[in-house]
């Protein structure tokens, strides 16, 4: 029998590769860049903007590098994983996608745990945009024109010329300098001035590694994204008032540029370029889809650093009359939700709810308030009329599936299974749900679905060896009916397919 536990799930995050791809290259990159290191005074992590995919990666390598890269960001804590933040900004990304040249390909969305005003585009289609910058915008719109502006950058594949070379000239050094560090830190006789300068010397190595985008790329990634934005039913304006929203950032710090402007450029001459393409486009009866101020006010409260700060935040912008007072009740709601102050939450759920008892946000909001209430059976009722409603959201059914789990119930269990597995079909490649389902179908008393959903997952991932091995054991059980022997077969021929176009043994050439 196939015993699930979380380590055969995380496993799926560690595939074995015998030689040094040059996705593992890009992965050691983001070790060099994206790695905290624990230092005294040590500033926030940045992400540098890191271009194109273009012709980066090889087709087997581009297929597994985004399973990669959120695994790596997962790993090290960076990854915003909250399913109502990643659907909005998703959804955000692929209404773009639809109106551009690269509609035909994949595009994997991620907001990362970054306070730095930052986003960059990486290989195959990843487009990542730091929390700092989310916060730092007044609008879905100057959010939107980031992320067609990264889009862009991916459709028009800037930079993909010489990017390798760059690469095999700074990494080596990149990381001989974090070597240096964490051995002199782990030796305990690295002083802080000399961690410093290393870290400094490392820090510029990295700016060399980082591409740097051209005035004409940049431009035409300027002109690309207002066309997008305005295509997909956005502000056109939105880039420009980014751009404005940056500058009083940094005249309010009082502080040098953020990692934004240095990756990016932003020059008088551009942002009234960026002003005058928006001109040329209609901007009334654009899209609100009146979310934007709740999903930041859900990230301002995951990014702090405790409830309380978020609840002084939320308490002070009330008090002022400062913004969208139903976006600040729903940021305090949560931020007292999460101090297990309930009971002061009730009267902002309530207030929320008296004034739009038909927004999802809010539904969903009170079943997490049930649930943080230990009001379980009143927190399930809640969210199956949410899944009723709208069965086809992916945000909707991870939170009921999440909701279902709390229970006791292996019948709970089993409803999340067949909700999650609904959403699979829907959303083959979503990790999210094949963690979730494993440990739903394994409470339910199904532990074939339970070992299939692993397998899934190590698919998923980039593990086909595992996938392979995992499903070759579920059919090794003598108590697999014949129905799920077929589709377990079926699916175990799939795969040595792959493995045999894709994996080639040591002196055979791949098919692709």
């Amino acid at each position: 029998m196939t015993t699930i536990t979380p380590d055969s799930i995380d496993a799926a995050s560690r595939p074995r590769r015998s030689r040094r791809s040059r996705a593992a290259t890009w992965l050691a990159a983001c070790a060099v860049l994206f790695q905290p290191l624990v230092l005294p005074a040590q500033e926030g992590v940045r992400l540098p903007d890191l271009g194109s995919s273009g012709e980066v990666l090889p087709p087997d390598e581009a297929r597994t590098f985004p399973n990669d890269f959120r695994n790596y960001m997962s790993a090290q804590g960076m990854l915003v994983e909250d399913p109502i933040i990643q659907s909005y900004f998703t959804e955000m990304g692929y209404r773009l996608v639809m109106h551009s040249s690269g509609r035909s390909q994949d595009f994997h969305f991620h907001v990362l745990k970054v306070p730095g005003i930052n986003a960059f585009a990486a290989p195959a289609g990843v487009v990542a945009l730091n929390a700092g910058l989310i916060l730092a915008a007044e609008s879905a719109d100057e959010v939107a024109g980031v992320v067609a502006h990264e889009i862009s950058h991916v459709t028009q594949n800037h930079l993909s010329r010489g990017l390798e070379e760059q690469q095999r000239v700074s990494l080596p050094v990149m990381l001989a300098t974090l070597g240096l560090v964490m051995v002199g830190g782990m030796a305990g006789n690295l002083d802080v001035n000399t961690a410093q300068g290393l870290l400094a010397a490392g820090s510029g190595l990295a700016q060399q590694a980082q591409i740097n985008y051209t005035r004409q790329n940049e431009a035409e990634a300027d002109r690309i994204g207002i066309q997008l934005l305005a295509r997909a039913g956005y502000d056109p304006t939105g880039m420009a008032d980014f751009f404005n929203t940056l500058n009083r950032w940094v005249r309010s710090q009082g502080a040098g540029p953020p990692e934004y402007l240095r990756t990016h450029p932003l020059t008088v001459s551009r942002v009234a370029e960026a002003r005058d393409r928006a001109r040329q486009y209609e901007t009334k009866g654009r899209i609100d889809d009146g979310q934007f101020d709740f999903v930041q006010a859900r990230l301002r409260v995951l990014m702090a650093e405790h409830p309380d700060k978020a609840i002084e935040y939320f308490d002070q912008r009330l008090r002022d009359r400062n913004g969208n007072e139903a976006a600040n009740r729903y940021g305090m709601a949560l931020a007292l939700i999460d101090a297990r102050r309930t009971e002061r939450a009730v009267e902002h759920v309530s207030w929320l709810l008296e004034r739009d008892p038909d927004n999802q946000l809010f539904l969903i909001l009170n079943g997490e308030m049930l649930l943080a209430q230990k009001k379980t059976a009143e927190a399930l009722k809640e969210f199956d009329n949410l899944h009723q409603a709208y069965g086809e959201s992916t945000m909707i059914a991870l939170a009921y599936a999440n909701a279902l789990l709390r229970s006791d119930d292996s019948d709970d269990a089993a409803q999340a299974a067949s909700i999650l597995q609904n959403q699979l079909r829907r959303n083959p490649d979503d990790t999210r749900i094949t963690e979730l389902l494993a440990h739903a179908a394994d409470r339910a008393g199904d532990p074939v679905r339970a070992a299939e959903a692993v397998a899934t997952n190590y698919y998923q991932r980039g593990g086909l060896p595992q996938a392979i091995e995992q499903l070759q054991r579920v059919l090794e059980r003598e108590d697999l009916d014949y129905y799920d022997r077929a589709r377990i077969s079926a699916k175990l021929d799939r795969m040595r397919v792959e493995r045999m176009r894709t994996m080639p043994e040591p002196g055979q050439q791949s098919r692709n």
